[in-house]
């Protein structure tokens, strides 16, 4: 038997030390948890993604009584993109949520639904995905969907 290691190496930052552009798409994920309907949970996370053409696109989570048919902000702007501008990759995403006392601290990363639906839009245009976590904390900085899904089943897995 041999015993296998996987880690996680990705960036921290300080809100302020982001760079201007990654400043926006946080601050537009933030926006995003305004548009949540999560009067079950009382968590509300917001999504923004860029394009590769510079266009934003948010997602908010969406709940609903019957939990299996809830959305997740992170899919729900990845849909939405998909279906507005199928013709343009997804090149970052950042990721924002809060309570019912403000913006969490912690930075909180994808399920693992929509880490599957991020590691699809890498696949699908053959380019990582940058993705940014924010907490007041600070922000992590993950350079692909790959990296939080180091396991992962993809199209090649099935050959």
């Amino acid at each position: 038997m041999e015993h296998l290691t996987i880690k996680l190496d990705f960036d921290f930052f300080a809100y302020d030390e982001l760079p201007e552009d990654v400043k926006a798409l946080v601050d537009k994920a933030k926006e995003a948890t305004g548009n949540s309907y999560s009067p079950y949970s009382k968590f509300r996370v917001g999504a923004a993604l860029r394009l590769e053409d510079g266009t934003m696109v948010k997602g908010a989570n969406q709940e609903n009584a019957a939990f299996s048919v809830t959305m997740c902000a992170e899919r729900s702007a990845i849909f939405n993109a998909q279906s507005n501008c199928p013709e343009q990759p997804i090149t970052q995403i950042a990721i924002a949520a809060r309570n019912e006392r403000g913006f969490v601290y912690e930075p909180v990363s994808p399920c693992g639904v929509c880490r599957q639906a991020l590691l699809e839009m890498e696949q699908r245009y053959g380019r990582n995905v940058a993705i940014y976590l924010y907490g007041t904390k600070g922000v992590y900085a993950i350079d692909s969907a790959k990296a939080l899904l180091p396991l992962s089943f993809v199209e090649e897995s099935m050959r």
